[in-house]
């Protein structure tokens, strides 16, 4: 089935209130608040974020709330699920027109999500409702996709058995990477790729996100730039005879980027690039 909704993946530090952007001095397409002002159709669309990814649900309460304000959406709330959702959650997840995924360890919501009601309702009204999104940041973005990174070393070199990879909520059948090119995360995200070739990796970086829609038609926005790998066409790799400790090697590992308004049709992986960018 085709979903009717939409997913906002962003690689985390979107602009917000109260914070220092480092993307408006090294980027030169920085737009202020450009990433969440894409999350909502109306700024009177409900908005329910789940902060259950947060050790300091308050103080991220805080950030988004002057941010929301700043951005004159009148209307949004905030819910901190720790077990089985009560009626009011699901209720509220039901009216809303967005839930959105804060960022802090994508473990925690998913250990904690996978058992509740609210995971189903949310599946349900992104494959059913037209004007309905589902937007995640950093960790609320990685465990969006159907296989998540849990754990990983970041060094200079991929390295066997340095990798813990987990199911996450199934939104996208891709493994999701982010914070990409700041925190050096390239190495982590071709091993889980290398691993799972039949599912492309997406490295979303910072102030940066990809807006899909029909579960499959991708397009960049921000002022940074987002990595597609695919190791489909891998010919030679370790990856399942690696001892542990040692490198792992790939032969044809295939790379895109893109960048503000490139597309990318996520089942067939051809890439438009708009006019303006030639």
């Amino acid at each position: 089935m085709v979903p009717r909704g939409r997913l906002i993946i962003i690689g985390g530090k979107e602009d917000k209130s109260e914070t220092d952007s480092e993307m408006e001095d090294v980027n030169h397409g920085f737009i202020p608040k450009e990433i969440l002002k894409l999350i909502i159709e109306s700024k009177d669309d409900r908005i329910e974020v789940i902060t259950t990814a947060r050790s300091d649900p308050e103080d991220m309460k805080k950030t988004y709330t002057d941010t929301f304000k700043g951005l004159g959406y009148t209307n949004f709330g905030f819910l901190y699920i720790t077990d089985k959702a009560d009626e009011e959650s699901l209720q509220r997840i039901e009216d809303a027109e967005t839930v959105f995924f804060s960022g802090g360890d994508q473990s925690k919501i998913c250990n904690v999500l996978k058992k509740s009601k609210i995971i189903e309702q949310i599946h349900k009204k992104y494959l059913n409702e037209k004007d309905f999104t589902i937007a995640g940041t950093s960790a609320g973005a990685m465990c969006l996709s159907s296989i998540m990174i849990s754990d990983a070393v970041n060094g200079e070199a991929m390295v066997g058995y340095d990798l813990e990879l987990d199911e996450g909520l199934g939104f996208l059948d891709c493994i999701i990477d982010t914070h990409f090119v700041h925190r050096g995360r390239f190495g982590r995200l071709a091993h889980a790729n290398i691993l799972h070739p039949e599912l492309l990796g997406i490295g979303l970086g910072q102030d940066t996100s990809l807006i899909i829609e029909q579960g499959k038609i991708a397009t960049c926005k921000g002022s940074g730039m987002v990595m597609i790998i695919n190791s489909k066409q891998v010919k030679q790799t370790n990856v399942e005879t690696v001892k542990k400790g040692c490198p792992v090697y790939a032969e044809n590992l295939k790379i895109d980027i893109l960048t503000e308004g490139c597309k990318i049709n996520l089942v067939t992986r051809k890439i438009e690039v708009p006019e303006f960018n030639n």
